[in-house]
């Protein structure tokens, strides 16, 4: 069974092999934006892959069209609701720290 381990908190999850990185942290409580739902319209889930990215499909253009926007971009970024896990794989995704007014709009919404 995939195991994902979310930094910088250091949650180790059991994962399926089909479900994407976003279902994974939703269904363990790690706080893992995705402001439109995880349908690959925003780029709230951004992440970091630091282990296991072979594990992934290859990114569409779609999902990087809209890595484009997210902060901190990396050649490690994914978007949670695109990166399905594929394989029986140990994975370690770093969920990068945003600026504290983005953050803050995020979960209060803007005002």
């Amino acid at each position: 069974m995939p195991t994902v381990t979310f930094l910088p908190m250091n949650v180790s999850c059991e994962a399926l092999v089909g479900e994407s990185i976003l279902d994974v942290a939703l269904a363990h409580g790690v706080d893992l934006q995705h402001n439109c739902g995880g349908v690959c319209a925003c780029s709230t889930c951004h992440v970091r892959i630091r282990q296991g990215a072979e594990a992934l499909p290859e990114m569409e253009d779609e999902e990087a069209d809209q890595l484009d926007e997210a902060e901190g971009l990396t050649l490690e970024s994914r978007l949670g609701c695109q990166a399905k896990i594929l394989e029986d794989v140990e994975m370690i995704v770093e969920i990068p720290q945003l600026n504290p007014a983005i953050a803050k709009l995020f979960h209060e919404g803007a005002h």
